[in-house]
């Protein structure tokens, strides 16, 4: 895969402004630990690989176990989610996949009992945030670091 083009340089007013609201969801409020599930989660069924590397790192510096990460992807079959990051992580499929899921009420009635209206909405935008940033590194090709750069 060769990147098509690099955001940061060809647009830094953009990336800047991506950043401020990056920055805004980062705190929020929300747990880290479930800031970080979200992000992962979304970049998984986005198939970002740039992301699922940048927040599986970030996700186990912050403390976040390999199991839990090895089983986000099934995290509907797995007892090792809280009642909070289960809702959390069906909006989050529900809003990523939106064009097909259309929010159901059923998601949003999940998060609604486990979440505040404010943050509800800090989590919906947390959600629109990281699609963003996928959306970004998948359509340029953003390569993830690799052991061979890292050795360079």
């Amino acid at each position: 895969m060769k990147p098509r083009l690099n955001p940061y340089k060809a647009a830094p007013d953009a990336i800047e402004a991506m950043r401020a609201l990056e920055d805004y969801v980062r705190n929020c409020g929300l747990e880290h630990s479930l800031i970080e599930l979200v992000k992962l989660r979304a970049s998984q069924i986005n198939g970002c690989a740039y992301c699922i590397h940048m927040h599986s790192n970030d996700a186990r510096r912050a403390g976040e176990t390999e199991d839990r990460m090895q089983l986000l992807s099934a995290w509907r079959e797995s007892p090792l989610y809280t009642e909070r990051e289960r809702a959390a992580l069906a909006w989050t499929e529900a809003l990523t996949l939106i064009s097909e899921t259309h929010a159901p009420d059923a998601d949003y009635d999940a998060a609604s009992a486990v979440f505040s209206e404010a943050e509800l909405v800090k989590l919906s935008l947390l959600i629109c945030t990281i699609n963003a940033w996928n959306r970004l590194a998948v359509g340029f090709r953003q390569i993830h670091p690799t052991e061979k750069a890292r050795a360079a």
